[in-house]
C-alpha cells in the first residue's frame, strides 16, 4: 500500500512540475530528487526502484543533451512533420498571415490570464461620438418607417438617403483629414447597432460602406492621390461605394474566381497607356444598384510580359467609376423581402488604367492579403452590431409584450413556458452585446482579430436567429401577421441574410474558426510550420528542435492542468476574487486547459487530415468560441460595475456557455479518430465526469422578470437600442403601453378584489370603471388611467388586416403606393416618415422591381 502511495506521489510530482511549466532541466532534477527520496526512504522493492531509475535516465539524459536530442529525436520528427503538414493554397496562406492574435491566443495557451483580460481598456464614446448618436442617429431612426421601406417603397425614402449623405453616415471611419468623422470602432459599432435595432435595411445601408469597402481599403492601401480624390467624396456622400467579390462560381472559395484582368496597352484620355482589360460577373453586391464607384476583385494576368516575367499575378483590386464604358450595373436582387440595395454587376473587356488599381501598380497581386486584413476589421463590427441590434429590439418589445399581453387573467410572462423563451432572449442578448463590445474594443486597440472576427460573426448571428425566433414564438399571431404594426416580421424574414453574407455560417463554423485558429493562434504550430520552410536545413532543425520540446512541455503542462483543475474544481487556478463570478473563472480555466490538450492531441492524430474532418473542427471551434464569449460576458459585467441586479443575465449566459463547452468536448471525444486515445483523454479532461449543467429555471425566471419590468438592469441591457416613446410609432406604442399597464396593474388588482367580493355591479368593463369611480373603490383619475391602459393594450395586441384589393398585385398602380390598411391609413397623418414614393419604386405586374432602364 505504501509503495502505491509513493508511486502516486511520483505521478503527482510530475504533474505538478508540468503544471507550473518548469524547464526541462529543472523537471529532470525534480523527478530525480523524488526518485532518490523514494529509493532511500520508500518501502518499494529494489527491482521497482531500478526499473524507475532506468526509465528516468533513459528519458532525461538524451532530452538534456542538445546534440543527442536534436539528431536522435528531433530530426526524425522533423521529417515526419514536413510530410503530414496540411497543404495550403495561396489564399489560405494569406489568410493565415492576415490579422493579429489577441485574447484568442490566451485561450489557445490553456492558461488564460484573467488579469490581462480585465486590464484591456473599457470601450467608451467621445463627447462628439455620443452627440452624433443622440442627434443624427436618433433622428435617422425616427424618420425611418420599416413598413414603408420594405413594402411601399422597397427602398429608403429620398429624404432618408439625403439625410444619410448630408450627415456623413458613409464617412464614419474616414479620418477627419479627409473630411470624415474619424470615429472609433466602438462608435461605429454603436451607430450600426442602433440603426439596425430600428431597421435592418437602414443598418445594412450604413454598415457596408463603413466595413469591407473602398474606404477601408483606400485608407490602408490606397495611393495618396486616390485618398485625396475619393475619401472626401465618400465622406460627403458624393460617391456611393460598393465592393464586388462574390461571383456565381466563386463564393466562399474566392481563389476559384474566373474574373480576370489582362495587362495590355490601350487608349485612355487620348493617350496609349498600359492598363488592364477586365472581364467579370459578380452578384450579391450590397449598394451595387445605386453605387457610383465599384470596388472590384479579379485575377490579373500578364501574358505579354509587359510588367515582368510572371504571367499569373494573383488577385488584384480596382476602384472603377460605374459610369466607365462597359460597366454593367444589373437589376436588383430581392433577398427575402429586404429592401437594402443589392444586385449583380458585370463587365466585358472593360479597359482601366493602372491608376484605378487600389494602391497602384505596385499592389498588383496583393488583393487577397488586402481583403483579409480589412475583412477581419469589418467583420468584427458590422454583423455583430447588426445582430445585437436586432436582439435588443427583440428583447425590448418581447419583454414588454409579455407584460402587456394577458391570458387567463395573467401576463403571459408569468407562465414558465414563456419565461423559458424570455430567458434565452435576455441571456443571449447580454452575451451578444458583451462580445460585440469587447471585439470592437480590440479593434480600437489596433488589433485585426482575424479568428475572433469569424467567431463573433458566426455566434452573434446564430444567437440573433435564436433570439428573433423566440420573440416570434412569444408574440404568436401578433408576430406572423404582416402589416405596419408588426415590428418583428421583417427581422424574422431577414435572419438568413446575415447568416449567409461574408461566408455562410456552416463554412465559418466547420472550416474557418478552428481550421484557421488552430494554426494562427497556437503558440507553436505556425512557427513550426515556418521552420520547415527554412532552406538552411541545419538552422531549420535547430529552430524546430527548440520549438518541438517547448511544444511538448506546453502540451504536458496543459494535460496536467486539465487533470488537476478537473480534480479540484478549478481551485488551483488564479482567478479574480469576486465571489459571485469566481466559480465561473475557475471552470473556464479548467476548460481552457482541456481545450488546449484536446487540440494538441487532435492535431497530432489528424495532421493534414484535420481540414477534411469538419465535424471535429467545428466542435473544437465551438469550444474556442464559447470560451471567448464567456470571457467577454464576464469582462462586460466587470466593466459595467458588477451590478448585482445584472447577475441573472451573467449567470444564464455563462452557465449556458460552460455547459455547451463540456458538451462539445464530450462529442469530440466520442468521435475521436483513435477511440483508445479518446478514452485516455476523457480521463484527463473529465476526471470526475461531466458535472456542469444548463442554467437553472430560477435563473431563467429572474432574467424574464427583468425583461418584463422597467429598471436599471433592463436599461443597461437595452442601452444603445432605439427606444421610441411616441405612441404613434410601431415600437413606441409598445414602450408607452408597458408603462401604462404597469401603473394600472395595482388598480386592476383592487377592482378584481372588489368584483370578487360582489362590491361592484356593472354591465360592461367601461360601465364597471364608472361605477367603481362613483362608488369610491377607485378615484376618477385612476379610472381614466385604467381606461387608457386597456385601450393601449388592445392597440398593441391588434394586428393589421387588408382588403381584397390591397392583396391583389394586379390592382396596384405603378404610380401609387399600395393601398393602406385601415390601421395604417389612420396612422399615416401623424407619421413624419411618410413621404412620396422614391424614384426607384415601380410596382409592376408580378415583378417587384422595374427593368434597369426604368430605374433612376
Amino acid at each position: 500500500m505504501l509503495t502505491l502511495l509513493w508511486l502516486l506521489g511520483l505521478v503527482l510530482c510530475i504533474a505538478a512540475l508540468a503544471y507550473v511549466r518548469t524547464s526541462l532541466l529543472n523537471a529532470g532534477l525534480g523527478v530525480g530528487a523524488y526518485l532518490l527520496a523514494m529509493t532511500l526512504l520508500g518501502p518499494a522493492p529494489w527491482v521497482i526502484d531500478l526499473v524507475l531509475w532506468v526509465v528516468f535516465l533513459a528519458i532525461a539524459i538524451p532530452l538534456n543533451i542538445p546534440d543527442v536530442r536534436r539528431n536522435q529525436i528531433s530530426a526524425p520528427l522533423f521529417s515526419w512533420f514536413k510530410k503530414v503538414l496540411p497543404p495550403l493554397s495561396d489564399t489560405e496562406q494569406e489568410a493565415l498571415d492576415a490579422g493579429t492574435v489577441w485574447w484568442d491566443g490566451e485561450l489557445f495557451s490553456g492558461r488564460p490570464d484573467w488579469g490581462k483580460l480585465h486590464s484591456f481598456p473599457i470601450p467608451r464614446l467621445s463627447a462628439e461620438e455620443q452627440a452624433f448618436l443622440d442627434g443624427p442617429v436618433e433622428e435617422l431612426c425616427r424618420m425611418t418607417n420599416e413598413w414603408e421601406v420594405t413594402t411601399e417603397r422597397q427602398d429608403l425614402s429620398p429624404e432618408t438617403w439625403s439625410y444619410i449623405k448630408d450627415n456623413g453616415f458613409f464617412g464614419l471611419i474616414i479620418p477627419k483629414e479627409y473630411n470624415g468623422k474619424g470615429f472609433s470602432a466602438y462608435a461605429h459599432s454603436q451607430i450600426a447597432m442602433k440603426l439596425a435595432s430600428r431597421s435592418g435595411d437602414l443598418g445594412s445601408t450604413v454598415m457596408v460602406p463603413n466595413s469591407l469597402g473602398p474606404a477601408e481599403l483606400l485608407m490602408h492601401y490606397g495611393t495618396e492621390e486616390q485618398k485625396q480624390h475619393y475619401l472626401p467624396r465618400l465622406a460627403a456622400g458624393q460617391e456611393i461605394p460598393c465592393f464586388a467579390l462574390t461571383a456565381p462560381e466563386a463564393g466562399s472559395d474566392a481563389g476559384s474566381m474566373t474574373d480576370k484582368g489582362i495587362i495590355c496597352k490601350g487608349q485612355w484620355e487620348g493617350e496609349e497607356v498600359i492598363g488592364l482589360r477586365v472581364t467579370w460577373e459578380k452578384r450579391y453586391i450590397t449598394l451595387g444598384p445605386v453605387a457610383t464607384v465599384l470596388g472590384l476583385a479579379f485575377k490579373a494576368y500578364d501574358p505579354d510580359h509587359l510588367l515582368g516575367d510572371e504571367e499569373s499575378l494573383g488577385i488584384t483590386l480596382a476602384l472603377i467609376p460605374t459610369d466607365t464604358e462597359g460597366v454593367e450595373i444589373g437589376r436588383r436582387h430581392f433577398p427575402l423581402n429586404a429592401a437594402f440595395m443589392n444586385g449583380p454587376n458585370s463587365g466585358k473587356d472593360v479597359f482601366i488604367p493602372m491608376s484605378y488599381l487600389i494602391g497602384g501598380q505596385e499592389r498588383i497581386g496583393q488583393g487577397w492579403m488586402m481583403l483579409m486584413n480589412c475583412l477581419s476589421v469589418g467583420r468584427s463590427i458590422s454583423l455583430p452590431a447588426g445582430g445585437t441590434g436586432a436582439a435588443k429590439m427583440a428583447s425590448m418589445t418581447t419583454g414588454a409584450y409579455a407584460s402587456i399581453r394577458r391570458q387567463f387573467n395573467l401576463p403571459i410572462g408569468e407562465f414558465e413556458g414563456i419565461q423559458e423563451a424570455l430567458a434565452r432572449i435576455g441571456g443571449n442578448t447580454y452575451v451578444m452585446n458583451a462580445t460585440r463590445t469587447m471585439t470592437a474594443g480590440a479593434v480600437d486597440l489596433g488589433e485585426k482579430p482575424s479568428v475572433l472576427s469569424a467567431v463573433v460573426k458566426y455566434h452573434v448571428t446564430e444567437r440573433m436567429r435564436q433570439t428573433v425566433s423566440d420573440a416570434m414564438d412569444v408574440h404568436g399571431g401578433k408576430g406572423i401577421c404582416m402589416g405596419p404594426s408588426n415590428y418583428l416580421g421583417r427581422a424574422y424574414q431577414s435572419v438568413p441574410i446575415s447568416i449567409t453574407v461574408e461566408g455562410a455560417n456552416i463554412l465559418t463554423r466547420s472550416m474557418m474558426i478552428f481550421g484557421q485558429g488552430a494554426i494562427r493562434c497556437h503558440p507553436f504550430v505556425l512557427k513550426e510550420m515556418q521552420a520547415t520552410q527554412n532552406e538552411d536545413q541545419n538552422a531549420a532543425l535547430t529552430e524546430f528542435d527548440d520549438l518541438l520540446f517547448r511544444h511538448i512541455g506546453f502540451s504536458l503542462s496543459n494535460a496536467s492542468a486539465s487533470l488537476l483543475l478537473g480534480l479540484t474544481g478549478g481551485r488551483l487556478a488564479d482567478t479574480p476574487d469576486y465571489p459571485a463570478t469566481q466559480a465561473y473563472y475557475r471552470q473556464l480555466s479548467r476548460l481552457a486547459a482541456a481545450f488546449a490538450t484536446v487540440t494538441d492531441c487532435t492535431m497530432l492524430m489528424l495532421g493534414g487530415e484535420l481540414k477534411r474532418r469538419e465535424r471535429i473542427s467545428a466542435r473544437l471551434g465551438d469550444v474556442l468560441s464559447y470560451l471567448y464569449l464567456a470571457s467577454a460576458t464576464l469582462k462586460h459585467f466587470d466593466d459595467q460595475g458588477r451590478h448585482e441586479e445584472d447577475l441573472p443575465f451573467v449567470q444564464w449566459g455563462v452557465e449556458d456557455l460552460l455547459f455547451k463547452i463540456e458538451q462539445s468536448l464530450h462529442e469530440v471525444l466520442l468521435n475521436f479518430p483513435d477511440p483508445r486515445m479518446g478514452c485516455l483523454l476523457r480521463v484527463v479532461v473529465f476526471p470526475l465526469g461531466r458535472r456542469l449543467t444548463p442554467p437553472a429555471d430560477a435563473v431563467g425566471a429572474e432574467v424574464a422578470r427583468r425583461l418584463m419590468t422597467p429598471g436599471a438592469a433592463r436599461d443597461r441591457l437595452l442601452d444603445g437600442c432605439y427606444q421610441s416613446t411616441d405612441p404613434n410609432d410601431v415600437t413606441g406604442l409598445v414602450n408607452t403601453t408597458l408603462e401604462k399597464v404597469l401603473l394600472a396593474d395595482p388598480i386592476e388588482a383592487r377592482l378584481a378584489k372588489a368584483i370578487h367580493k360582489g362590491e361592484l355591479e356593472h354591465d360592461s368593463d367601461a360601465d364597471m370603471l364608472n361605477v367603481a369611480a362613483e362608488s369610491g373603490v377607485i378615484s376618477p383619475d385612476e379610472a381614466e388611467l385604467v381606461r387608457e391602459a386597456r385601450i393601449a393594450r388592445r392597440a398593441v395586441i391588434d394586428v393589421d388586416d387588408f382588403s381584397k384589393e390591397d392583396m391583389d398585385p394586379t390592382a396596384r398602380k405603378a404610380s401609387a403606393s399600395p393601398a393602406k390598411t385601415r390601421k395604417s391609413a389612420k396612422k399615416a397623418d401623424n407619421n413624419p416618415a411618410k413621404t412620396a414614393p422614391s424614384e426607384q419604386e415601380a410596382v409592376l405586374e408580378n415583378q417587384p422591381f422595374p427593368p434597369p432602364e426604368d430605374k433612376a
